[in-house]
């Protein structure tokens, strides 16, 4: 199913944005859990062979994601987002950064701002993704970084773990 799926990847230089639009043969409850549940989104955001680890979810405005991306040999890179505005199964906004293992910024790395909107057509639900950045060196900082091959992967980790019946 994967190949006949939506998957537009577009980088806006002129709005320092990256957008995505990703569908998945799947029903909206259950793409919007995989985005908003610890132990969903453990399964499947981390391209392979990393894993992503939940050290905290409130899934609800104000409250914050902090989890590691876990590679191969134990290595652990730590990333939080905080939620800033939450419409249950149609959108939610939240600001993303590099951290420490207890939360605490990297100013070193640049930030993002993330809005998610979810719509479901038939037995298709669509997600958008709008991502945007501070100023273009940040945004390039990110592509550069390989953000566009691991988002994507991640995506394919989600459509199998919904195939799979877990969700």
């Amino acid at each position: 199913m994967k190949s006949s799926v939506l998957m537009n990847f577009s980088v806006d230089k002129e709005n320092n944005q990256i957008k995505v639009e990703r569908e998945f043969a799947a029903p909206l409850t259950k793409v919007w859990a995989a985005w908003t549940e610890s132990q969903l989104l453990d399964q499947w955001w981390a391209p392979k062979p990393w894993q992503a680890k939940t050290k905290h979810l409130d899934f609800k405005e104000g409250g914050y994601w902090l989890y590691a991306m876990v590679g191969p040999e134990g290595e652990e890179h730590w990333a939080r987002a905080d939620y800033k505005a939450i419409t249950s199964l149609q959108n939610y906004a939240a600001q993303d950064a590099f951290c420490d293992a207890e939360g605490a910024v990297n100013p070193d790395f640049p930030r993002s701002n993330w809005y998610n909107q979810f719509s479901e057509s038939g037995e298709m639900t669509l997600v958008t993704i709008t991502i945007t950045y501070d100023n273009f060196s940040d945004l390039e900082t990110v592509i550069q970084m390989g953000f566009k091959e691991g988002f994507t992967m991640g995506l394919e980790n989600l459509d199998d773990l919904l195939a799979s019946g877990q969700v």
